[in-house]
């Protein structure tokens, strides 16, 4: 039925457009450098729609001064000359936000009806990406600002959770791309084997509320709402952006308490200090991997003594006990020097996060001791679409992507359509 009267539904939107078009040709010329600029030409542009090609004649003016180029129906469009429409784009977009592109460029076709390749989806990602980033640091920009009012927080938490990580991501070992250039009739030679590479860390925090975590079984539990935040390698950029979500959600009234929830990692904890009214926990798992690492080398892989003595360090902390069980520890004698090397760093490790290893309390109030939400969110935001094999990333390409991925998974795709999308390079 679709095919039947897609050319019906092109022709009109054909009309509409030259219809848009004559009355811009005659419409006041844009302004440059305080003057008018000059009417440079008027040719027929094609771009892609959702009911196929269409094309209407496109005037550009010169600026005589700077020599700067404008087409203003294309920017009204938000097209590009040859590429998808804005509304095309947005939707090529989520397809390349969720599946590789390649395989977003399959999907195209049954699902919108549209046939594109991979490039298409790529750009598509970069002109919405690109838009989606400068959102986000635009947002954290001016919620960092002193003099930008904060939003009411009229029904904020007595208390909400911050759980911060980090995973890496693959980045190209070019920082620019690099063209092949062929001579002649002769074939271009292939590009040399990338042997080496290099990682980049994204940090990811996931804010949540600690009255809308619910258990749906015994001792399993799960979000009724969380908002995560993303950024690539930049820590005071994080805490930025998560500064500003919880401004903009009004969960960050003047008597709520940020429950910090971290590894050791010292970047976390020396930015937490942001929060003034704020309690730091050290998730219980990272800290019983400390445990592990040191019974493994004193008793044995898969021993059954080391699975009993973990098992009593972790009911002592979850007890609250933790000064106990840094005695406890102070007095073990190991017995190789792999071991020893293993108990001090569990010592050291016990001792300077000691403040921060108080269970018992945190799970009376309601706050956890895993950073699970965190975990969780770096498979969904990272791992399901960055991290597939053989994928390797440039910062740009990475930045937009986790931009997109962030509006996703937020529930928060629909301000896409509010976003105006960004004329990149090829």
């Amino acid at each position: 039925m679709w095919d039947r009267f897609r050319p019906q539904v092109r022709e009109a939107v054909q009309v509409a457009l030259e219809t848009l078009a004559t009355a811009e040709a005659t419409s006041a010329r844009p302004m440059c450098c305080g003057q008018p600029m000059r009417r440079h030409d008027r040719r027929p542009v094609q771009w892609l729609t959702w009911v196929g090609t269409v094309q209407a004649p496109v005037v550009r003016y010169r600026c005589p001064g700077c020599r700067a180029e404008r087409r203003p129906l294309l920017e009204t469009l938000e097209v590009e000359p040859g590429q998808p429409s804005g509304w095309l784009a947005r939707q090529l977009g989520l397809l390349g936000c969720v599946a590789s592109y390649p395989l977003a460029a399959q999907l195209a076709s049954p699902l919108l009806g549209v046939a594109v390749n991979a490039m298409t989806i790529w750009r598509a990602v970069q002109r919405l990406g690109e838009a989606a980033a400068q959102h986000t640091e635009a947002l954290g920009a001016y919620h960092a600002d002193p003099r930008s009012p904060a939003p009411e927080a009229t029904d904020a938490p007595d208390a909400v959770i911050v759980a911060v990580d980090g995973c890496t991501l693959g980045m190209q070992v070019r920082a620019t791309r690099r063209r092949r250039v062929s001579e002649g009739d002769a074939p271009r030679p292939a590009l040399p084997p990338v042997t080496e590479g290099h990682f980049r860390e994204v940090k990811t925090g996931v804010l949540l509320r600690p009255v809308e975590r619910v258990e749906v079984s015994p001792g399993r539990h799960t979000l009724v709402r969380r908002v995560l935040v993303t950024c690539l390698g930049d820590a005071d950029a994080l805490f930025t952006r998560v500064w500003a979500r919880l401004r903009e959600a009004g969960w960050l009234g003047p008597q709520t308490v940020v429950v910090v929830i971290g590894d050791g990692s010292e970047w976390i904890w020396h930015r937490a200090t942001l929060f003034v009214r704020r309690c730091e926990i050290l998730d219980f798992w990272h800290a019983m991997e400390y445990a592990w690492a040191y019974a493994r080398l004193q008793f044995g892989e898969g021993a059954r003594r080391a699975e009993h003595w973990t098992r009593r360090v972790a009911q002592d902390l979850k007890a609250g006990h933790v000064q106990t069980v840094i005695a406890r520890l102070q007095t073990l004698r190991p017995n190789s020097p792999e071991s020893r090397e293993a108990l001090d760093a569990l010592i050291r490790y016990y001792t300077t996060h000691a403040a921060r290893m108080q269970y018992d309390e945190y799970q009376r109030l309601g706050y956890g001791i895993g950073s699970g939400a965190v975990e969780s969110a770096h498979k969904q935001v990272v791992h399901a679409r960055l991290r597939q094999a053989g994928m390797r990333w440039s910062e740009v390409g990475a930045r937009r992507l986790l931009a997109l991925r962030l509006l996703l998974l937020n529930g928060e795709w629909a301000h896409a359509d509010q976003l105006r999308l960004v004329r990149v390079a090829a």
